[in-house]
């Protein structure tokens, strides 16, 4: 399918791996000029060379103001802004510290509204533009063992919905994504490290852990990164013109609610 994104411009967020880096392959693959900002200058050389097509890398630190800044001024403008930024970890609340609740906070939720801040302006004057927050069932559910990141995950989609407020008349969408538990190198070893059997194969750890973690689950598997970029890419592309204002799921049906 012709995605008619050819020529326009994103930035993809934690695009050097996971589910950012799938978004970045199948955006590069449609004509589109991608930009993939990272703090690894290594990861990001090694990401760039797996696209085909138009992309650079700018070594930059998005939990910070200043990352962000120095990222506007490399690339003052884009057509799509998809904020795939993200970290997480299984924690107990007891636990989690002053210094863990702000860098979630920096880094999953101020990363991705202060492009926004600067970009979506851009994009209303232009009249056209694509912003997608890329967030979590997490954000929909929350699991006892990640408040911390699901207060965040839910933020991005309630920044993402006031964000399409402003864009009534215009030809702008905002929009969110919750995926549910997908494969990655990192989330491999999260599953793994799950597990209550110690040197559990990945089978066997992914198992257990949709029986114990995630039983409504309808997929009872990890989703594959591809699955979802292939809906980011929709939401990106003029295709998905009536859909904004949405938090899509894609997480396997572990939610249950009909809205």
């Amino acid at each position: 399918m012709d995605l008619q994104l050819k020529g326009k411009k994103a930035i993809v967020t934690g695009g050097s791996a996971g589910i950012g880096l799938a978004v970045a392959r199948l955006l590069a693959e449609e004509g589109v000029q991608v930009t993939i900002p990272g703090r690894s200058g290594k990861k990001l050389s090694q990401a760039i060379t797996t696209l085909r097509g138009s992309a650079h890398a700018v070594e930059t630190d998005l939990g910070t103001a200043e990352g962000a800044r120095i990222l506007i001024s490399q690339v003052p403008d884009t057509d799509i802004l998809v904020n795939n930024l993200g970290i997480y970890e299984s924690k107990k609340f007891t636990d989690i510290s002053d210094e863990d609740w702000l860098r979630y906070f920096e880094v999953n939720l101020l990363g991705g509204i202060r492009l926004a801040r600067h970009y979506f302006p851009r994009m209303l004057e232009r009249n056209w533009g694509r912003v997608i927050f890329v967030s979590s069932e997490a954000g929909a559910e929350t699991h006892p063992d990640m408040i911390h990141y699901g207060v965040t995950k839910t933020g991005q989609v309630v920044v993402a919905r006031g964000l399409a407020e402003m864009t009534k008349g215009t030809s702008v969408t905002v929009n969110s994504v919750l995926p549910g538990p997908t494969r990655s190198e990192a989330n491999d070893v999260f599953i793994q490290n799950m597990a209550s059997t110690p040197n559990a194969t990945f089978e066997q750890a992914e198992k257990e852990f949709f029986q114990k973690f995630r039983p409504t689950s309808l997929l009872q598997r990890m989703a594959d990164e591809s699955e979802v970029a292939s809906l980011v890419a929709y939401l990106a592309s003029p295709l998905s013109a009536a859909t904004n204002g949405a938090a899509i799921r894609c997480e396997g049906g572990i939610l249950r609610t009909l809205f």
